[in-house]
């Protein structure tokens, strides 16, 4: 499943070596979703940051110093969105539905890192989901296995 995202996000932090502008937005689209789920809620949680740090820098293989600067520009990209359209546009374009699936299960993660699904945070996966063109079913079925391999019972 992870095959196109990591080949997309292997590549260094800097746009030089990134290559094309499309990877680059591809890169920061998906960490500012991840650092919006991380604060939907309103607060900033330590197991939530820290789950956000591990998620990006394992999935996408990068760099302690590359994880913290996409971080870094997820955050400045999320503080002044005013919307997710611009986000998972870049991801519809260019993600095939594998890749859109894994998206949305990189939000279940961060969402419930800290065991509870709030209304802000369940709004955020079903809007981000549906903007994606993942089913309901789907969304729902990514929510249970995350619960599961998180070892949380619902």
């Amino acid at each position: 499943m992870w095959e196109k995202l990591t080949s997309i996000f292997q590549a260094s932090g800097d746009k030089e070596a990134a290559g094309s502008p499309d990877e680059e937005a591809l890169r920061v689209a998906t960490a500012a979703l991840l650092v919006h789920a991380s604060l939907v809620d309103g607060e900033e949680h330590a197991d939530e940051t820290e789950r956000l740090f591990d998620l990006i820098k394992t999935k996408f293989e990068l760099s302690d110093g590359q994880t913290t600067d996409l971080i870094s520009r997820g955050r400045a990209h999320d503080d002044a969105a005013v919307d997710l359209y611009r986000y998972t546009r870049v991801l519809t374009e260019h993600l095939d539905p594998e890749g859109r699936v894994g998206i949305v299960e990189m939000l279940w993660e961060i969402v419930l890192t800290d065991r509870v699904i709030d209304d802000y945070e369940a709004n955020l996966v079903w809007r981000v989901a549906e903007l994606l063109r993942i089913s309901t079913r789907e969304r729902v079925l990514l929510r249970k296995q995350v619960a599961e391999r998180l070892g949380i019972e619902e």
